[in-house]
Formats: structure tokens, sequence, C-alpha cells
């Protein structure tokens, strides 16, 4: 179903509009940082370690309060020490695609993402592609 005149001006201005700011809207900082699968299996670890401290500190309750407390306290430390330690980035890390190689390695390939899907949207815009 072909576009009115009006829908048709209408697309072709947020168009407009899109391409003058989609650097500001889709850009992401060089040298983002990048979480560690690492970092991420010992978080998940001590959150479960954790966990399960609470559940003994909970557990010890009823015959030692002192003992409870103590260990559903280290507890809920281990776990809030375990998901700030999963979500940390890790500095100085360059990012790796899935093949392992590091982007830096791949080259750039003529340009960035962004501007290649721009250049093909004008070539297929255009009717050269």
């Amino acid at each position: 179903m072909p576009l009115s005149e009006q829908e048709q001006r209408l697309l072709d201005e947020m168009e407009r509009h899109l391409m003058q700011n989609d650097a500001d809207v889709v850009s992401a900082p060089v040298g983002a940082p990048v979480l560690s699968y690492r970092n991420l299996v010992v978080g998940a670890i001590l959150v479960l370690v954790g966990l399960g401290a609470i559940v003994a500190g909970i557990a010890l309750w009823g015959t030692s309060l002192a003992a409870g407390l103590v260990l559903g306290v280290a507890g809920f430390a281990a776990m809030l020490g375990g998901v700030i330690f999963g979500v940390t980035p890790v500095r100085g890390s360059t990012p790796t695609t899935r093949a392992g190689r590091t982007t830096a390695a791949r080259g750039n390939r003529g340009g960035s993402f962004m501007d290649r899907m721009n250049e093909r949207w004008d070539r297929r815009h255009n009717g050269d592609g």
C-alpha cells in the first residue's frame, strides 16, 4: 500500500532528522568498560555462598542468637560483595568478538558500524544496490 504525499513527506523529514542526530543517539563511548566472564562466575558463587550462610544463620538463630546473627550478616555481606564484584567492569581490557579476537585486531573495515549502515541505507534509498 503506497504512502500518501503527507506520509511520505513526514517519513522523509523523520529520516533527515534521524540522519542528523543518529550519532548522538547510538554512539557508544570508545573503550567502553567490559564485563569479565570470570568476575561474573566468581560473583555468582559468592552470592550462592552468601545465600547459604544466611540460611545457616536462620537455622542457628534458635540455638545461638549471636552465631546466627553473625552468620546472617556475613552471608549478606558476601552476597552484596558478589553482586558488586560480578558487575564491576574490568579496567584496561578491550572488547572481544565471539571468535575471541579483539575488535581492534579485526580492523576498521571501512568505517564504524553506523557509517556502514548509513552507506547501505543511502545505496538502497538511491536505488544503487
